[in-house]
């Protein structure tokens, strides 16, 4: 597996997420200022929803940027044991342990990216390759790492 590339993928993903709120909120702060009038309470109650729509879509741009800061620490480096920046490979399946950015393709293969903070990786934190831990009642072993 080559995790730079998993990198590289994650990386154009969020970058994607963050122009694309960027673009939203510009939008959504040019409908705002469309609104401005004399005409009533009406349009103060729908200038007070977009503010919240920027502010919800500002929280989100935030959220994606502080995901891009943790992605640009992540080393390629192969790991021994389950810790951020590690490839993990389970009997239920694979997860890259990075920021959680879904679900990424990479030649035939679907991977799952997961934060270090998800009770997943909580879980799994640490172990081995042939090391199983429990999450939800479901027994899983750790068949390989990168």
């Amino acid at each position: 597996m080559d995790k730079q590339e998993l990198l590289n993928i994650i990386k154009t993903k969020i970058t994607d997420k963050i122009l694309s709120f960027e673009s939203l909120i510009d939008e959504t702060r040019a409908s705002n200022n469309d609104t401005k009038s004399s005409m009533g309470d009406k349009y103060e109650t729908g200038r007070e929803m977009l503010q919240q729509e920027i502010n919800n879509l500002q929280r989100q741009l935030n959220e994606s940027l502080n995901q891009l800061s943790v992605i640009r620490k992540i080393s390629a480096e192969p790991s021994d044991k389950v810790q951020t920046g590690a490839l993990v490979k389970t009997d239920k399946g694979l997860f890259y342990v990075t920021v959680s950015a879904g679900e990424i393709i990479s030649g035939s293969q679907k991977i799952m990216t997961v934060s270090a903070e998800s009770p997943l990786v909580k879980a799994m934190l640490g172990k081995k390759s042939g090391e199983e831990f429990l999450i939800n009642n479901i027994h899983q072993k750790i068949t390989d790492i990168w």
